[in-house]
């Protein structure tokens, strides 16, 4: 009689998590500004160029809206940053990992490490990754941003989704990445890159929703 009642239960509860996953749909969330609107002076930095993605990248990338722009410091180094924003609508794709994209792009990995961001209004959780291509080295700072919480780990990331999902409907996600180059200084251009990153994060968060 017990192993009856057990096996009543887990049917039940399979039944309902069926019926859950056949009817549960989430809500594409708008974002709160398009990036079109994202500025192109911001402190000292200015924006010295912007890159279009093909039809062939977006299909791919799928993203809501994105925005792949150049800025300058003044003294004319140059920080590449890139949003794309996904609603969890079902037009909408989920965020590519830089460890699939940058190596099918023939950029390889030379260290990789999660690290947390003290900006001054708060930390972010994000990765430092140092990737080469023939002579070229380049430092990426990336994170994914859900609501109100930075993410440095893609398992993370597929949790606050699905957590999300479960509790509000909603899959949203950003991807944010920034990508400065560098010949022989990595220190020099990991200290630009958090600068960029203090100056451009309350902007950043003013297109996202909450």
């Amino acid at each position: 009689m017990i192993k009856t009642s057990r096996f009543i239960i887990v049917y039940v509860l399979l039944g309902i998590t069926a019926l859950y996953l056949f009817t549960h749909a989430d809500s594409a969330v708008p974002m709160n500004k398009p990036f079109s609107e994202f500025p192109n002076r911001v402190a000292d930095w200015r924006m010295t160029s912007r890159q279009e993605f093909s039809e062939g990248v977006l299909e791919v990338l799928k993203p809501t809206d994105y925005l792949s722009r150049q800025y300058a410091a003044p003294d004319g180094r140059q920080v590449n940053l890139y949003l794309g924003y996904h609603s969890g609508g079902k037009d909408s794709g989920g965020i590519h990992s830089p460890k699939h994209c940058l190596p099918g792009s023939g950029w390889y990995e030379v260290s990789t490490v999660k690290t947390v961001e003290e900006t001054g209004k708060g930390q972010i959780n994000m990765v430092r990754a140092i990737y080469q291509k023939g002579e070229s080295q380049e430092m990426f700072l990336y994170w994914f941003q859900v609501r109100d919480k930075s993410l440095n780990d893609e398992y993370r990331l597929k949790l606050a989704e699905l957590s999300n999902s479960i509790t509000s409907r909603r899959r949203d996600s950003t991807f944010v990445r920034i990508s400065v180059p560098f010949e022989s200084d990595q220190e020099k251009a990991e200290a630009l890159g958090q600068k960029f990153i203090k100056d451009f994060q309350p902007i950043i968060r003013e297109f996202l929703p909450t």
